[in-house]
């Protein structure tokens, strides 16, 4: 992908975790990198380098403050759950060769 101009963007709005409310309203969001990253890790079953790589992602995208970001990662792995991920079975997500990149933007053109 090429590096955008950056600019200031909104998470996209409303944003609803059926379990947890809106996303924008969690406590998670305001926790350090590497607290915030073990969460994710714990809900989505998430390695490093795809959290480094879906924050890069949206950074470059123009999503710039933290906070806008971590909600929109948010939820973006809550688009990117199978449905039958979410009925309480394993949520780890699988993307594939290139399947990350397809996903993020097929999620950012909604």
């Amino acid at each position: 992908m090429q590096k955008k101009a950056h600019r200031h963007i909104s998470p996209i709005l409303p944003i609803i975790d059926k379990k947890k409310g809106r996303l924008e309203e969690m406590k998670h969001l305001n926790l350090p990198d590497r607290m915030f990253f073990h969460w994710c890790q714990q809900q989505y079953a998430l390695n490093r380098g795809v959290y480094n790589t879906i924050d890069n992602w949206l950074h470059e995208y123009g999503i710039i403050d933290i906070q806008y970001r971590r909600i929109n990662l948010l939820a973006f792995l809550e688009y990117a759950s199978a449905p039958e991920q979410t009925s309480g079975q394993s949520r780890a997500i699988k993307f594939g060769k290139g399947g990350l990149t397809t996903k993020l933007q097929e999620f950012m053109a909604m």
